[in-house]
């Protein structure tokens, strides 16, 4: 690249990257704004506010999720799940492409109705794409659909929308909020990851899915 082009490129860096803190709700949309933004940074520039907030009260969502699970009379069911419902059962290590078994647990309840829910294992798939892990829920009539950002040596944060029914195609992220899904993906053990997805549109407080690779040698 010659120099004046070079100090094109800077330039134009400088400026996306100051664009960038003075609207930080504001999603990257372009591929030169995406190139401008260091790899740690990527999901916190793509990331609505109402999803950044969302992440930053994880904690205070687990924590309630689990005492309303418990208040409500599932205290062994949560036990039973053990690391999977442990916020600090965390290892390095990213998913490996390939088929997962994915069983959801819904924890915690928006409407006073169930607050734990166990569903059977689904299909889902985390594959290469432009760079980045993908992650897809392959079947069911809630099927998340999205990307995963590394965010330090020990996690990944998922950013994407929910399909639902017979959909075909999912939702941009960011253009349907109640269709917006922001969560932490993390390894608990040998071969086994989990997806945790705090303050959920709906029904429960907590929804976390475990992985599990459908190829165990």
């Amino acid at each position: 690249m010659s120099p004046f082009l070079l100090a094109i490129a800077v330039s134009a860096c400088t400026a996306g990257q100051d664009a960038l803190a003075s609207a930080p709700s504001a999603p990257i949309t372009t591929a030169a704004e995406r190139a401008c933004v260091p790899e740690g940074a990527a999901w916190r520039a793509l990331a609505t506010e109402a999803d950044r907030r969302r992440l930053r009260r994880w904690r205070t969502a687990w924590a309630d999720a689990l005492a309303g699970a418990r208040t409500a009379g599932n205290g062994a069911d949560v036990d039973r799940e053990g690391a999977l419902l442990d916020p600090d059962a965390v290892l390095a290590g990213p998913p490996p492409p390939g088929d997962y078994d994915c069983r959801t647990v819904k924890v915690g309840s928006q409407n006073d109705l169930l607050a734990f829910i166990a569903y059977p294992p689904f299909l889902c798939r985390i594959r290469s794409e432009n760079a980045h892990l993908a992650f897809t829920r392959l079947n069911g009539s809630q099927r998340p659909v999205g990307r995963l950002y590394p965010d330090g040596e020990r996690r990944m944060i998922f950013l994407g929308t929910m399909q639902l029914g017979d959909e075909q195609r999912s939702y941009q992220y960011g253009v349907d909020a109640d269709r917006d899904m922001i969560g932490i993906l993390e390894r608990i053990g040998p071969r086994r990851w989990r997806l945790a997805l705090p303050s959920p549109r709906f029904e429960s407080l907590l929804d976390v899915i475990e992985l599990t690779p459908r190829n165990r040698r």
